[in-house]
């Protein structure tokens, strides 16, 4: 029933009050946003973001939820099966991270590595320098090895450090995208496992694109990002800890320096940990995590092995049009391409933010220059995902081709 309430005269003293706070507002409403939104389209074929299929885009204007509803707890749970299949991982401790591949980089040295403990990292391009920061900045005695961009770590390298430095935790990029490096995996993690020490893999540019054995390779945390290959838009991140992980993560002295990104608390959010509830946290991405499940299940529909072999051979069309250009690619074996993310060396006599402005302004396609070691040295065209296309490859030839006849070349 209708209670019907009646509304009396304001009291004397309240009304001026309330007329001195309403006109108060001396700020007006900014002009921009008495506009409507204006977006322009492009081709996004630089290292991410990717553009996102209709499909993903849908799911992710789908109508709200609440974040504690049943009915997301079940989306959560598909997320994390479909995490374990992209990762090929059996880890109950399989969630995604409420915001960027910096998120999940931060949760796995944060949740893993206490102050004072030694932190052994590979760096060969940006992502080695951000982890190597990340660590010394929670107080880890950080031990660096460094090669140039695009560089490779021999196994015996690593065990020689390993032994030197031992340390807690050593990482290494799968997908240095600033060098477009696929680094090799294989027997690394059983070095770790000798010297008592988890390996920590970054996969942000490389998962769906380059074959990764979560596994089968003991790797002990892994992670990546929801805007590459997997073309959902940025602000998830998956990532998995197994059990030898877990048994340092929980049986720690001090808590880890984030609240937001303590495992403890993550863990029961997302119902892993044998808890009959889940308690409130934090307010997740809702139609972030409708647009990573929907992402998720492209990649299971079409299948890791064809979504590998997709990407391989979409990039090696694009590096034979490169090269049948004179362009000289910047990671020169094959085998050690990124699939996703191909670097160009800068041709002599141009420059290299000339052309790319050139190609943005006359093509409203995107590709970058290096980032971090790798500025300066290459440019970067990434094809992932729902752009791994020939189609897309031939315009990004042809923007490419346009750039090189119609920008300056220096005679030097």
């Amino acid at each position: 029933y209708f209670q019907t309430v009646s509304l009396l005269p304001m009291s004397a003293p309240l009304q001026p009050r309330l007329d001195r706070a309403m006109s108060s507002v001396t700020i007006p409403p900014p002009e921009c946003m008495l506009r409507p939104l204006e977006v322009p389209f492009r081709y996004l074929f630089g290292p991410g973001p990717s553009n996102v299929p209709p499909r993903v885009l849908a799911a992710g204007g789908r109508g709200i939820i609440g974040h504690l509803h049943p009915e997301m707890y079940e989306i959560m749970n598909d997320i994390k099966k479909g995490i374990q299949y992209a990762f090929q991982t059996q880890n109950n401790m399989t969630i995604a991270m409420s915001g960027s591949g910096h998120a999940a980089m931060e949760c796995a040295v944060f949740n893993t590595v206490e102050p004072g403990e030694s932190v052994l990292v590979a760096v060969n391009g940006i992502w080695g320098e951000r982890v190597a920061e990340i660590a010394e900045r929670m107080g880890a005695n950080v031990h660096i090895m460094v090669k140039a961009p695009g560089g490779v770590f021999s196994n015996g390298e690593i065990e020689k450090a390993l032994a030197k430095h031992k340390p807690v935790l050593f990482f290494l990029t799968h997908g240095e995208s600033s060098a477009g490096l696929a680094h090799p995996v294989d027997g690394i993690g059983d070095l770790c496992r000798k010297h008592n020490t988890l390996f920590l893999v970054d996969t942000v540019a490389s998962l769906g694109a380059s074959p990764i054995f979560m596994d089968q390779q003991n790797i002990d945390i892994l992670y990546t990002g929801s805007q590459k290959a997997l073309n959902a838009p940025p602000g998830t991140a998956p990532i998995s800890f197994n059990e030898r992980a877990c048994q340092k993560m929980f049986n720690r002295k001090t808590k880890p320096v984030s609240y937001l990104f303590d495992m403890a608390h993550l863990s029961n959010y997302w119902g892993n940990d044998g808890q009959p509830a889940r308690l409130y946290h934090h307010t997740g991405p809702v139609s972030g995590f409708f647009s990573l499940r929907e992402s998720l299940a492209i990649l299971a529909e079409k299948g890791l092995e064809e979504s590998w072999r997709h990407h391989r051979e979409v990039a090696g069309y694009l590096w034979k049009g490169l090269e049948d250009m004179g362009l000289k690619l910047f990671i020169q074996n094959k085998d050690l391409r990124l699939p996703s993310v191909t670097t160009i060396a800068i041709p002599e006599g141009y420059n290299w933010r000339e052309m790319l402005q050139y190609i943005m302004k006359h093509h409203n396609m995107e590709m970058t220059g290096g980032l971090g070691p790798s500025t300066g040295g290459t440019m970067r065209v990434g094809l992932m995902g729902y752009n791994c296309q020939k189609t897309n490859a031939d315009m990004a030839l042809a923007s490419l081709a346009d750039a090189l006849k119609n920008c300056k070349k220096s005679k030097a």
